[in-house]
């Protein structure tokens, strides 16, 4: 059997609350949401790791960190092999209230605290065929052991970095790093100041100079900066491509 696809990162649970809207609150101008349906769903890097279960030929391995509910969201992750970090607390929820298909309220509760990373967790990175680091902000991927075990994976096998503002940067020698636009433009005005002039050039020509600009400094192979829906334009050391986006309309955005 082929070497594991690794997704390493903070995972979330995410819950829907469905029903649907006919009055407001008599002491507040407050929707009522007659609540008919809940369906709760990992999140974060455990839905990245459960879709690409769904999709992968080869097996999936989720490194995260797991608190006092870790039993609850195991059960979740159907058809995942999951090594997980000790942490104190709970896992981050997100709650959303939906009259049909609109976002009323979103509801967040939960957090870990300290996590424990051990040997388990270091050997599920050393082992990985290819690594997708799915960073939520949680503070996994600062963890120093963690760190620097994805370096060592960087120089064995292809590694993918999705980062996200409030994350750790990528380790060098990453295969590919996959900020959007706005975050690109973050981490280059953290770096060296943004340029107005560089964002006044436009689409694709914006994207492509920052991410040359991110691809030198984290000393990664290739930065991809998606725009929406506009697409997504690549850039490596050959230069730059720009793939286009199809449009899509409606449905839950989350996990794409």
């Amino acid at each position: 059997m082929s070497a594991p696809l690794v997704i390493v990162g903070d995972c979330l649970r995410d819950v829907d609350v469905h029903g649907a809207v006919d009055r407001l609150c008599p002491d507040a101008p407050a929707p009522v949401l007659a609540a008919e349906s809940r369906r709760e769903r990992p999140g974060g890097a455990g839905l990245t790791a459960l879709l690409a279960a769904r999709s992968s030929s080869r097996p999936v391995r989720l490194v995260t960190a797991l608190g006092e509910d870790a039993e609850s969201l195991r059960a979740l992750l159907v058809g995942v092999d999951v090594v997980a970090a000790t942490a104190v607390g709970t896992t981050p929820t997100k709650t959303r209230m939906l009259a049909g298909d609109r976002v009323l309220l979103r509801v967040d509760a939960g957090g870990l605290g300290d996590v424990a990373v051990d040997r388990p967790v270091l050997d599920a990175i050393a082992g990985a065929g290819a690594v997708l680091v799915s960073d939520y902000g949680r503070g996994l991927t600062a963890d120093p052991a963690v760190r620097e075990a994805l370096t060592a994976a960087a120089t064995r096998v292809p590694l993918v970095w999705d980062p996200h503002p409030n994350g750790a940067p990528p380790v060098p020698g990453a295969t590919l790093v996959t900020p959007n636009m706005s975050e690109a433009r973050g981490y280059v005005s953290e770096v060296r100041g943004y340029s107005t002039e560089v964002r006044s050039r436009g689409f694709p020509h914006e994207p492509a100079a920052l991410g040359e600009a991110l691809r030198e400094h984290w000393g990664v192979d290739a930065v991809a900066v998606t725009a929406g829906s506009r697409g997504a334009v690549l850039r490596g050391a050959t230069g730059t491509s720009v793939t286009p986006a199809e449009p899509a309309r409606g449905g839950d955005p989350c996990g794409a």
